[in-house]
């Protein structure tokens, strides 16, 4: 397999996750400050033109994060990031599900139509000034309310480390990199930070790609 990776929460997503895996899988870099992934040598791996994709033995591009993590931990079912049973994989689904459309969406067209808008607005629509600033405000008030969550627990759920502490870790971290920071009071998410950041998979934030 292949990993084609760049710049961004997803891609590092993916990197994390194939770690947490024990996996040693070849990554090939994309340059997307150079718009490398708009080239029609990787559209042709993915039509949507983002990253990450997984190539697999069999040729097969595959791509979305949730699509790759949940085709990873099939294939290679140890160490559990997502369940062994039924019911802890729903349940690991829905707080994933719940992370990714209230904060992680909100949260990525609010930087792309504000902070980030020099580099998006001449690749893509994005949302006025205005709808970023009210899409940011709406991921802290949903980041503040994940923190309540976090209440006297280590993890997300089922107090262990699954695929929902990944993707909320990916999206803290990102913010930190286009200088956004966790909205105040918010004491539970930073130690859950820093904790899942001891774990030797989230190196790959130190990375420079």
């Amino acid at each position: 397999m292949k990993l084609y990776s760049s710049l961004g929460p997803n891609p590092r997503f993916a990197r994390m996750f194939i770690l947490e895996k024990g996996l040693d899988i070849e990554r090939i870099h994309i340059d997307i400050l150079t718009a490398e992934n708009r080239q029609p040598e990787f559209s042709d791996k993915n039509i949507l033109g983002t990253t990450p994709v997984l190539e697999l033995d069999n040729g097969f591009m595959l791509s979305e994060i949730m699509a790759i993590a949940e085709y990873l931990e099939e294939t290679h079912p140890e160490p559990v990031l997502i369940g062994s049973t039924a019911l802890e994989r729903a349940e690991v689904r829905m707080w994933t599900r719940r992370i990714d459309l209230e904060i992680a969406v909100p949260m990525t067209l609010g930087f792309r139509g504000g902070a980030g808008r020099p580099m998006f607005e001449p690749r893509m629509d994005v949302v006025g000034p205005e709808g970023a600033a009210d899409l940011s405000r709406m991921a802290d008030e949903k980041w503040k309310w994940l923190d309540g969550q976090l209440e006297g627990k280590d993890y997300i759920c089922q107090d262990k480390f699954t695929m929902a502490d990944l993707i909320a870790y990916c999206f803290v971290q990102f913010g930190y990199t286009v200088g956004w920071s966790l909205p105040e009071g918010t004491d539970n998410l930073a130690k859950f930070v820093d904790r899942i950041g001891e774990r030797p998979s989230s190196k790959v934030w130190q990375d420079s790609e």
